[in-house]
């Protein structure tokens, strides 16, 4: 064969390019217990915070730890405020093919965490709760980490 070019073998379609070795809707299920996990620790902080000064537990008033806390739930209600859909609930949604949950993790999660409601009373729920985190900065102001010298 001396001579002759040889083409290289096409290129595979993308979904071929990647091995799956997930399922889509094993995907869904880790995003919603993400999902679930991130709004235990945006509703579950506020009380942390209360019980960690009570208890004098210093992390609780770490600067970081209290930044990102707020910062959670004000992206929350940021997006609720600009009609912007939660990106885990669109991607879950994306990878159920836009059907309704039916796996285990999703039938135990998605009554707890999702309701039938208008959209302003979530949005009116997520600016208040942002209110309450706001206060606790007032009632148990965060303290600046320190700088670590090596």
């Amino acid at each position: 064969m001396v001579g002759k070019h040889h083409a290289p073998p096409p290129n595979p379609p993308p979904e071929a390019a990647i091995e799956r070795n997930i399922s889509d809707p094993m995907l869904a299920d880790i995003i919603v217990a993400i999902h679930l996990l991130i709004v235990v620790f945006i509703v579950g902080g506020v009380p942390v915070v209360y019980l960690g000064f009570a208890l004098r537990w210093t992390w609780v008033r770490r600067w970081t730890w209290r930044v990102v806390h707020l910062g959670a739930i004000l992206f929350v209600a940021s997006e609720s405020l600009l009609g912007i859909a939660c990106p885990l609930t669109v991607w879950e949604d994306a990878l159920r093919g836009g059907h309704q949950p039916d796996g285990f993790i999703e039938r135990w999660i998605h009554p707890v965490m999702f309701y039938q409601a208008p959209t302003w009373v979530f949005t009116t729920a997520y600016l208040a709760f942002a209110a309450v985190v706001l206060g606790t900065w007032i009632a148990v102001p965060p303290i600046r980490d320190r700088s670590r010298s090596v």
